[in-house]
């Protein structure tokens, strides 16, 4: 098994959960597919989901809810 990264698409906040109401998305562990989203990334009120673009299982994640994340920043560790 290799480990493969997912990377942020833009620069933003990453949000984990839909709403702070809500639960996350995933979490470490969960396996995921490739349409699976994982996060969403909000640039100046507008939110952009995450998706996986792999299947596998989700090893970790690199960034935390509310993190302030770059375009090209790894957000997540996925085993395939």
């Amino acid at each position: 098994m290799a480990i493969q990264q997912i990377f942020s698409p833009l620069p933003g906040i990453f949000y984990r959960k839909p709403a702070p109401d809500q639960p996350a998305y995933k979490s470490d562990g969960d396996a995921i597919t490739d349409n699976d989203t994982i996060g969403l990334i909000e640039v100046m009120k507008s939110f952009n989901e995450v998706k996986a673009g792999i299947t596998g299982k989700l090893v970790r994640f690199l960034a935390e809810n509310e993190d302030a994340v770059m375009a090209g920043q790894p957000i997540a560790e996925i085993e395939v």
